[in-house]
């Protein structure tokens, strides 16, 4: 490695919106990162994830394939 051209890599200080705080190393400039989600509140990791229909797009979707469907049988 070239000296002088790579930023620093030490160790990090991550926050999350929930309250969590973890160590891992970086490259961040003053050693902190502030996070939305982490593996502590996100709905993946948590199991309260939801698939959610707005507007009944998934249901729309299905009607239309089925008279695809329909039609290419003829």
């Amino acid at each position: 490695m070239k000296k002088g051209i790579h930023p620093n890599y030490g160790e990090t200080r991550v926050t999350c919106t929930c309250g969590n705080t973890f160590l891992t190393n970086s490259t961040a400039e003053n050693g902190t990162i502030r996070a939305e989600v982490c593996s502590n509140c996100h709905p993946f990791y948590t199991g309260k994830q939801k698939i959610l229909d707005t507007g009944g797009r998934v249901a729309r979707f299905e009607k239309r394939y089925a008279k695809a469907k329909d039609a290419k049988k003829k």
